[in-house]
């Protein structure tokens, strides 16, 4: 990392350090969901009787949100447009961290510039909504908003990138497929960008101790996941067949 400024060396480090936390933790988090022992059988009911049929209703909730629609129209609306844009945004960064850029990915660009745009209305309807409803207002914590003040934040600082303080777009992807290659360069000395680049490593940092950590802890939930039958089969617990 010899002869990057002492800006770029500062964000290659915490770029780093950030990459660490986020995919140290999420393993971590992971791991321990998948060995914690289920002493019971507690599926929602109803629910499937077979593993095939549990895995197509967990396909259709994590696809379409069902259990959330079913529960909440209000919530699932907002929720759902949140996630599907989010993918939308993913796809417009993605051309960022890889080169070649498939032809594919190069096609669905305006429709992720689109998504990116949008990012910021299903955030504040969420947020708004938390806060007037009062039933959501109750159980709220200051760790709710602040998981969604700062996804907005990251929103709007990238719209500002790209519509209001215009960045070197080039230089930002030779910085960041620098990182990716693990063979550093000077990052572009862009205030707005470094404004989003800070906002997004304090994201991927907090992730895996927020309750962001559903995106991985719904495909371990025993209430989602078991099968439901009692009456067929005995629940022995895993430490009792020992």
């Amino acid at each position: 990392m010899s002869g990057l400024s002492p800006l770029s060396l500062v964000y290659v480090v915490l770029s780093y350090a950030g990459a660490a936390v986020f995919f140290g933790g999420l393993l971590h988090k992971l791991w321990g969901y998948a060995v914690t022992p289920n002493p019971l059988s507690i599926p929602v009911t109803p629910h499937p009787a077979t593993m095939g049929g549990v895995v197509a209703r967990n396909l259709i909730n994590i696809t379409l949100f069902a259990d959330l629609f079913k529960g909440n129209r209000w919530t699932w609306a907002g929720g759902y447009a949140f996630h599907v844009i989010l993918i939308a945004v993913f796809a417009r960064h993605l051309r960022l961290f890889i080169h070649p850029v498939s032809p594919l990915l190069a096609q669905i660009q305006p429709v992720a510039l689109l998504g990116a745009m949008l990012l910021p209305l299903p955030l504040i309807y969420l947020l708004i909504r938390r806060k007037a409803v009062d039933r959501y207002a109750w159980i709220s914590s200051p760790a709710d908003y602040f998981v969604l003040l700062l996804l907005l934040l990251i929103a709007l600082s990238g719209l500002g990138l790209r519509f209001v303080n215009h960045a070197d777009i080039t230089g930002i992807k030779h910085f960041l497929l620098g990182l990716v290659m693990f063979s550093p360069v000077d990052m572009p000395p862009h205030p707005a960008f470094i404004i989003h680049f800070t906002l997004a490593l304090m994201l991927a940092a907090y992730f895996p101790f927020s309750k962001l950590m559903h995106a991985g802890g719904v495909f371990f939930s025993p209430t989602r996941t078991m099968v439901d039958d009692p009456r067929e089969r005995r629940h022995i617990n895993p430490w009792a067949a020992k």
